[in-house]
Order: structure tokens, then sequence, then C-alpha cells
């Protein structure tokens, strides 16, 4: 089988930032990176479905909400993926800097219902808001 875009990153010199992984037909994948991989230092389970949670709704309810394919967390909860179509970097990381700031500002995970969420118990707002506030910290260098 053929690999994907991201494994075939050298994941022991990737650090955290924002990176576009390619286009395809005007679909561009960026890589939201929070933490080093293999770093030994990962978001809890719990921070990474509420930023998961937070970032989704305040990027569909953003000035790009038409764009947005795709966000999700990765599995080996060192950051997400975002998809936009027809959004290139430099738009797209001052779009995710504003989503990451509304994030902040939230009271309450949204989504975060029994009814609405298939894992609603595992939240952590603050949790989140920290790893949020570092990685908003490492993209506005």
């Amino acid at each position: 089988m053929d690999n994907i875009k991201s494994f075939e990153l050298d994941h022991d010199k990737i650090v955290p930032g924002f990176y576009c992984l390619g286009e395809k037909n005007n679909v561009y994948t960026y890589d939201m990176r929070f933490k080093k991989p293999n770093g030994g230092d990962y978001i809890s389970y719990a921070a990474l479905h509420s930023i998961e949670h937070l970032f989704a709704v305040v990027i569909r309810n953003s000035e790009i909400k038409d764009s947005v394919v795709y966000f999700g967390p990765m599995g080996c909860r060192t950051g997400c993926y975002l998809l936009l179509f027809g959004i290139e970097e430099k738009e797209a990381k001052k779009a995710v800097c504003d989503c990451l700031k509304k994030c902040l500002e939230a009271a309450e995970v949204y989504g975060a219902t029994r009814k609405e969420c298939g894992n609603y118990l595992e939240h952590d707002l603050d949790g989140a808001k920290k790893e949020i506030a570092a990685y908003l910290e490492i993209l506005e260098k």
C-alpha cells in the first residue's frame, strides 16, 4: 500500500507549529502540531477531546466556515488535522489563531452533553485551554 503523507514525515524532526502537508483538488491539509512527537509530553485524552469540540464549533462558525472540510485530533495526541478548501497557509494560520483565541473565551465545552457526545464524561475545559494557550504562544512567535 502507498504510505500517507503524514507518515512520510520524520517524526523525530517535527516540532510544534502549523504546517501545510499538501494540497489536492484545492483541499489543503494542515498539521496543527501542539506537541513534539515521541517527546513523552502528550495532550491528555480529555483535553484533546475538548479541544476537538471547541475548535470544531468555533471554526465552523468563523469567517472561513464554508471552507472547512474536516477537523479532528491525531491519535498520537500531539495535535490535530485541519482540512480547508481553497485556503492557503498564511490565511489558514491567521484563521486558526483567531479561532484558538475564541476557544480560550469559552465558558463550557460545546456539544458535551450525553445527547450530543458519545463520550460526554471525558472532557477537560481547563486542560484544553491550557494546551490551546501554549499552542497559540508557539504560533504567535
